[in-house]
């Protein structure tokens, strides 16, 4: 049987990773392996609006030097987007442009690298295009640092924001208790998640007792007692001189309203967040009197490549180059996925699961992996989380700063259609 070569179409979506582009360096290398059924892998500038706007990248003007250095840059080599293909079953004029630019470059091989709203862009596709009786084999590939995707152990470039986030926590408590006696009693870390609190228990992971920072973790899933909140403030500078906090930028009060609702949304429709930790802050203040000094981490979280979870690091490339292996096998409508096989010593394998099945479903804290008070994490949580950050798998570094992939991004040109 002749097989007829096709060429493929990888981008990237929503917010980046500090490994994202682990699993783009994962699917140029196996898409290069796969000769035999991948003639060019194209790439989409700034996620899915690349394949709408015909802004195709031909990857095969990056050196494999340069794009294997990829494993060690943070960031969205090909640009990423945030775009809501809306039902194509009220609305196919996305599609039908998806489907001209496909037909137009001879794709035959879509993989899509994001998060719950990406696989549900890449559901979406796969399903059009059987409905137009279009062969195209539709891959998802999972990433997000809120660590939110059901059916995975653990989303790719969550280890390594909680890496960094564990070790923040650990360095600017050593600082902070440095200076209570009589400056700083309060330290507020505010961290990425809008509805599930994954960030912010991975801070748990900075001490093996309550007794040190973080002292008090605020979640999304448990609702925001203020009393409560400022007595145990209060408590622990009373026992240990000063009180670290890591605040989820989600954490909601008993109305189910963000702390930190600007009150605009994103091209998703979801809350746009952030100042949970000057709104803490202010109240500590107000209310108790403490000096209080606070951080929101934001984009730092999840760039910081430096520090990367190497376990992450390698779980992003093998579920990229595992897409493509089972696009050119002839698998559609599914996205590469994650089983934990043991906790200690931590062993995992790859495997499928229906896109359908993941498309705008959050996974959130289950309830006992949250301390009966509500302000910590349980054994349980601990024993899930701490196999993620484990390893470290440095940049290279030149005058002492980390020598990152810098990209031609060459474009095809443009076919009229």
């Amino acid at each position: 049987m002749k097989i007829i070569k096709k060429n493929a179409f990888y981008a990237q979506s929503g917010g980046v990773t500090s490994v994202i582009n682990a699993s783009a360096c994962g699917v140029i290398q196996s898409a290069r392996k796969n000769k035999k059924y991948i003639n060019r892998l194209y790439a989409g500038q700034n996620g899915i609006l690349g394949a709408l706007n015909q802004e195709l990248i031909d990857t095969s003007y990056e050196s494999d030097v340069e794009i294997n250095n990829l494993k060690y840059t943070p960031g969205g080599i090909f640009g990423s987007c945030r775009y809501k293909l809306e039902d194509y079953r009220k609305n196919e004029s996305d599609y039908d442009k998806l489907l001209k630019v496909f037909m137009a470059h001879n794709i035959g091989y879509f993989f899509y690298n994001g998060g719950g709203d990406s696989q549900d862009t890449t559901s979406k596709i796969s399903k059009y295009c059987i409905k137009k009786g279009y062969d195209i084999k539709c891959i998802g590939i999972p990433k997000t640092v809120d660590n939110d995707l059901p059916l995975i152990d653990c989303s790719p470039g969550f280890g390594s924001v909680g890496k960094y986030t564990a070790i923040s926590t650990l360095e600017a408590g050593l600082d902070v208790a440095s200076m209570c006696e009589t400056s700083t009693k309060v330290f507020i870390l505010e961290v990425m998640g809008r509805h599930a609190g994954w960030i912010a228990a991975s801070s748990a992971l900075a001490s093996s007792s309550r007794k040190k920072p973080p002292h008090i973790i605020l979640f999304p899933e448990v609702a925001f007692n203020e009393k409560s909140f400022l007595n145990n403030v209060k408590q622990n500078i009373e026992k240990y001189g000063y009180c670290v906090v890591v605040a989820s930028e989600g954490t909601k009060n008993k109305k189910g309203k963000f702390l930190s609702d600007s009150g605009s949304v994103d091209a998703f429709g979801h809350a746009q967040l952030g100042g949970v930790a000057p709104y803490l802050a202010g109240l500590i203040k107000s209310k108790n009197g403490f000096k209080c000094h606070w951080a929101v981490a934001d984009y730092l979280q999840r760039s910081a490549r430096h520090i990367a979870s190497k376990t992450d690091v390698e779980q992003a490339y093998k579920l990229g180059s595992y897409a493509v292996d089972l696009a050119v096998s002839g698998k559609n409508g599914v996205m590469t996925s994650i089983k934990r096989i043991s906790d200690k010593p931590y062993k995992w394998k790859l495997i499928t699961v229906p896109l359908n099945k993941v498309a705008n479903v959050e996974k959130k804290m289950p309830k006992n992996y949250i301390s009966s008070d509500g302000y910590h994490i349980t054994s349980s949580c601990r024993k899930y989380l701490e196999p993620l950050i484990l390893g470290e798998d440095y940049p290279k570094y030149k005058k002492g700063i980390p020598s990152y992939s810098i990209f031609k991004n060459k474009k095809v040109k443009k076919i009229k259609i």
